[in-house]
């Protein structure tokens, strides 16, 4: 097997998780700064200003498949590209909230296809002894953006009245570079094969990364699936209730950890616990270095303990944080105590849940339908990740933070019950292997 090649492409493809990851926490240096120059009130700048580009991710995770599948996998990875590119300049040159609101969610609409196009584009040419750690890159680019989103808003927060120009703006220079990149990647074999019906050409991308007889076994594996497929138009079918459910639920219990909330809203948060604006922003840079290092520990045992392990360890790192957190807030902690908790629970959140979700989403679909799948599985989460901080200020104002972060410690509780008795373990087989145990008869 060409490990160089295989590891390239998954690399630039991953670079879109970047994208994703800077375009998901910038806004969050800028969010007081808009609030103040646009005179929202809290629930509008909840709903729209700071939440258009989740919406726009909703939209774009609820019909991201239909480019995947028709365009293929690498022009809608270029698609995606521009849609940054252009949520980039836009936001930066916008001059009221509606202008800059319509930009975000352009941005959203790329965050969102990315989710589906990247991760399945890496699963169907990554070999199953190491498709964790490959599809995992999209997270590790995830957090790398995000932290050095959290980065750059520190330094650029005391630039002047348009620092949040800047702030947004910068993110047009990695988007065009990975636009240009991905021009160079391969379309992914299994798509060719399925969709272009080019059993050659497909072939002929797998050669390029593995052994003939490699390659003869990948082949069959396809065929074998293509027959089984040939009258399943539809993910919603009964055989494929199990892989639903299983997607609909790692995705609903990792927004209901709170970790969009808290990403969004950090500088808030850690303000509302005590430190100064500058500390605030300081302290969402160590987030950013904890979110990375454990994002990187959990990459490097994914494929060797498996996604459930990881669920595991993640789960009672949420529990203990959240409710430390919430203690934090009930007995009015001032000080250093919240970033501390939050750093702990950002370290449960890479190593479980941040490193396994779009590597087990990925998997549990058959080779024609995993667009449509994860599509599915990744608006679940998108849908959640625009309602949950769309409320964040409105709810720390009426119910108090005290309450919202109870609320996600007790259904990291659940999500513990369900990794138990629910989830499957996929480390090291096939995707065909996979769709086959997954889909009743």
């Amino acid at each position: 097997m060409n490990n160089k090649k295989i590891v390239y492409w998954s690399i630039v493809v991953a670079l879109a998780g970047f994208l994703f990851g800077f375009d998901t926490v910038v806004i969050s240096g800028a969010d007081k700064q808009l609030q103040q120059l646009w005179n929202s009130s809290d629930l509008y700048h909840g709903l729209v200003v700071m939440s258009s580009a989740l919406w726009g991710t909703v939209i774009g995770a609820i019909f991201g498949a239909v480019p995947t599948n028709i365009m293929g996998r690498k022009k809608t990875l270029i698609l995606i590209g521009v849609l940054f590119f252009l949520s980039a300049v836009g936001t930066a040159f916008a001059n009221d909230s509606v202008i800059f609101s319509v930009f975000r969610f352009l941005g959203g609409l790329g965050i969102g296809a990315s989710t589906i196009a990247a991760p399945t584009y890496v699963s169907e040419i990554a070999p199953a002894k190491d498709r964790g750690k490959l599809v995992a890159l999209y997270q590790f680019n995830i957090v790398f953006g995000i932290l050095i989103a959290f980065f750059s808003n520190y330094l650029l927060q005391d630039i002047g009245e348009n620092s949040w120009r800047w702030m947004l703006g910068v993110q047009s220079a990695p988007a065009l570079v990975y636009t240009l990149l991905v021009f160079g990647i391969p379309e992914s074999p299994r798509w060719i094969y399925q969709y272009k019906k080019d059993r050659d050409k497909a072939i002929a991308i797998l050669k390029q990364v593995n052994s003939n007889e490699e390659t003869a076994l990948e082949i069959a594996a396809m065929d074998n699936e293509k027959q089984q497929e040939l009258f399943d138009e539809s993910i919603f079918m009964k055989k494929y209730r199990k892989p639903l459910m299983l997607a609909f639920f790692i995705a609903l219990f990792n927004q209901f950890s709170g970790i969009n909330a808290f990403l969004y809203y950090a500088p808030r948060i850690f303000e509302l616990a005590g430190l100064e604006k500058s500390a605030s922003f300081f302290s969402s840079i160590g987030i950013g270095v904890v979110n990375l290092i454990f994002t990187l520990i959990g990459i490097s045992l994914i494929d060797k303990y498996g996604r459930k392990t990881l669920m595991y360890i993640g789960s009672l790192g949420y529990i203990i944080s959240l409710g430390l957190v919430t203690i934090a807030f009930y007995s009015q902690w001032k000080g250093m105590a919240v970033p501390v908790f939050f750093f702990l629970f950002i370290a449960s959140h890479a190593i479980g849940q941040g490193s396994v979700i779009w590597v087990f989403i990925s998997e549990l679909f058959p080779n024609k339908l995993r667009a449509a799948g994860t599509s599915f599985g990744t608006s679940v989460h998108w849908v959640l990740a625009a309602l949950i901080p769309s409320f964040i200020p409105f709810l720390f104002k009426e119910v108090g933070a005290t309450t919202v972060f109870c609320v996600f410690c007790l259904m990291m509780v659940w999500q513990l019950l369900w990794v138990f008795f629910k989830m499957p373990e996929t480390k090291g087989r096939t995707l065909e292997e996979l769709s086959e145990s997954l889909s009743s008869k």
